[in-house]
């Protein structure tokens, strides 16, 4: 699918502040599949920008603001190509659930498999994973069968929690968005040793779908399935990802991965809004900005 994004973050504070240095990571990634073919930053102030490639080879951009301002707006524009297909089939088996083990020995997993800031491998999951993975002996149709467990026993109810909300508070609430979907599969995955990444991104929904988390920043989980590679998984719609689905960023979870984050000197008083766009893109030149 050829997909246009459109995020904009806007910071209103009750006084003038300064020194604002700033992170973004809002470039859509170009990888497994997709492809970032135009993007554009733009910051008001205006501020200069540079970017890096972080330790996960996320595209990360700095800027900073020193003059005092009560105002900060982030605009980010994206024209993006993407799989229709997902990764793997739903009824494929491509590896032995008794072999992930050996996941272990790659560099590329090592990080996705122990507890992160809001994910964490206590007794409980240990004990839920095995049931919710349905006796599932491949890869693959365990994690599936755990993202499916999710749609079917969590309930979806925005505003209930916020971005630093744990995946234990989840698991006990039994409700929450995207991104507490995402840390409890990511959590069960990791008590069964199947690795496990959180990715931030954006999800269009098209005129014959009826998909959750839509037209704002959504969020889902890859699983390491070897001999397939990283294999998306979105457990608030309970089914794999695809066209639909636009990959921003990777990390071990939310706090790797975090849309906008920095520091500034001034008032603690704010008020924040986020609007996302996400559409159809039949001609790659044109940008529409809401």
């Amino acid at each position: 699918m050829k997909l246009q994004t459109f995020h904009r973050t806007r910071y209103r504070y009750g006084a003038a502040v300064r020194e604002s240095f700033n992170e973004a990571r809002l470039r859509p990634a170009t990888a497994d599949g997709q492809e970032c073919r135009h993007f554009e930053l733009h910051i008001t102030p205006a501020a200069r920008q540079s970017h890096y490639l972080d330790f996960y080879q996320n595209c990360v951009h700095l800027f900073e603001i020193a003059a005092p301002h009560t105002e900060l707006v982030v605009e980010a524009t994206a024209h993006v190509l993407t799989c229709d297909a997902p990764a793997l089939a739903p009824d494929a088996r491509p590896a032995p659930l008794a072999r992930i083990g050996d996941a272990l020995l790659l560099d590329r997993c090592y990080d996705f498999l122990p507890p992160s800031t809001y994910v964490e491998i206590t007794p409980e999951t240990t004990a839920l994973a095995p049931t919710a993975a349905a006796g599932a002996t491949d890869v693959w149709q365990a994690a599936l069968a755990l993202t499916r467990h999710i749609q079917r026993e969590f309930s979806y109810r925005p505003a209930a929690t916020n971005v630093h909300t744990h995946m234990r508070e989840v698991l006990k609430a039994r409700h929450g968005v995207c991104q507490d979907f995402a840390h409890v599969l990511i959590g069960y995955c990791r008590a069964l040793q199947i690795p496990a990444r959180y990715v931030s991104g954006y999800l269009y929904n098209g005129p014959l779908d009826q998909l959750k988390g839509s037209q704002a920043s959504h969020a889902w989980a890859e699983v390491y399935v070897p001999g397939a590679g990283w294999c998306g998984l979105d457990p608030t719609n309970g089914r794999a990802t695809a066209g639909h689905h636009v990959k921003v960023a990777v990390g071990r979870d939310y706090a790797d991965v975090s849309p906008l984050k920095g520091t500034y000197r001034g008032t603690d008083k704010h008020i924040l809004t986020v609007e996302v766009l996400v559409r159809p893109l039949e001609t790659p030149t044109a940008v529409a900005t809401p």
